[in-house]
Formats: C-alpha cells, sequence, structure tokens
C-alpha cells in the first residue's frame, strides 16, 4: 500500500513538471539553435539561445492567434519565426521594416520611407566575390503589407530573407532573440545578451 502512495506521489510530481514545462516552452521562453551563418557576426554556428516568447503576446498554440497583446517587433529585433515558405522551419533574422514602410535596398544601402537606414548590424564580407555583385544590386522599392514585416539577416551577402521570398505574417513570429546561454566552440559568448 506504502509503495502504492510514493508512486502516485512521483507520478503526480511529474505530471505537474511536464505540464509546467509545456507551458514555459509554449508561452514564455524556448531554446533554438543556430545551424547557418547568416546572420553573423551577430550570431554564430553553434549558437544556442533563449527566444521570449512572451514579448509579442500570448498566443494559442497551432492557430498562432494572439489572445493577449503584449507589444509589437520594433525595427531592429531578432525575431524568430515561422518560414512562410516552408512552415516546418523555423528562421531567425533581424526585422527592418515594418507594416507599411517603403523598402528600398541599392547596394549595402537600405533606405526606408526615402531615407536612409542606419545599418549598423549589416556585415558584408570584404574578400566576398558576390560582395562586389552586391554593390550593384537593386531591390525595392515594396511596400510592407499590413500585419507583416520585412526581415534581413545580417550577414547580408549570405542571408535568404526577405529580399528573395518576401514578408513575414505577424502571426508567424514566435518571439524575440534574448540571450545565447550556450555556444561551441565559442564559449566566451556564452551568456552574450543579443542586440
Amino acid at each position: 500500500m506504502k509503495g502504492k502512495s510514493v508512486f502516485k506521489e512521483y507520478a503526480k510530481s511529474a505530471i505537474i513538471a511536464v505540464i509546467l514545462a509545456l507551458f514555459i516552452r509554449t508561452f514564455v521562453v524556448q531554446a533554438f539553435k543556430i545551424p547557418s551563418g547568416s546572420m553573423i557576426p551577430t550570431l554564430v554556428v553553434g549558437d544556442h539561445l533563449l527566444v521570449n516568447k512572451f514579448m509579442y503576446g500570448v498566443k494559442i498554440p497551432f492557430l498562432r492567434k494572439t489572445i493577449i497583446p503584449v507589444s509589437q517587433p520594433k525595427r531592429g529585433d531578432v525575431i524568430v519565426f515561422i518560414f512562410p515558405v516552408d512552415k516546418s522551419k523555423d528562421f531567425i533574422k533581424r526585422v527592418i521594416g515594418l507594416p507599411g514602410d517603403k523598402i528600398e535596398i541599392i547596394g549595402k544601402r537600405i533606405y526606408i520611407n526615402g531615407k536612409l537606414y542606419k545599418n549598423n548590424h549589416g556585415y558584408y564580407a570584404e574578400d566576398d566575390p558576390m560582395a562586389i555583385s552586391m554593390e550593384k544590386n537593386h531591390f525595392g522599392p515594396v511596400i510592407v503589407p499590413k500585419g507583416h514585416l520585412f526581415v534581413m539577416g545580417d550577414n547580408r551577402n549570405h542571408s535568404y530573407d526577405s529580399r528573395f521570398w518576401g514578408f513575414v505574417p505577424l502571426s508567424y513570429v514566435k518571439g524575440k532573440a534574448m540571450i545565447i546561454y550556450w555556444s561551441w566552440p565559442h564559449w566566451k559568448r556564452f551568456m552574450k545578451i543579443i542586440r
């Protein structure tokens, strides 16, 4: 009889722990790993980061409908979102354009609503042969539709982003990248705040 009650207590504790973990992962914070170099130098392959899912509101799982709005993504935020072309994948990029913005890219310069955007996070490898073609590159102008974002990777020569596949619906945004909690072999990046 005593053995049954001990097992019952352990099972009850385990169920509560699982429910709590699922709640936290669904609504508060989730861990992600960086698989590509599209966000170099901000994020590198091997970075493990925590994403604040509560930052942009509480969403109903699977329906992606916000039930408790908290805030909206801001220009410059590094976000994790469902990739619009393949919904089985998550992507991480930086928000460049907000709903209603007019975006135009000429070479390495980004213009938002006709004004030059201070491109502090954009990285262009000097010895990259593709950098030469980027100089001549012209994108847009395009208007970011209502309820959408225009995103780019910080490693501008090597990022598959809104320039190629379009806009991110706000409902696809999972959260804002907060902190690198582990990175291998780049252990000095441990506990680095993502800006």
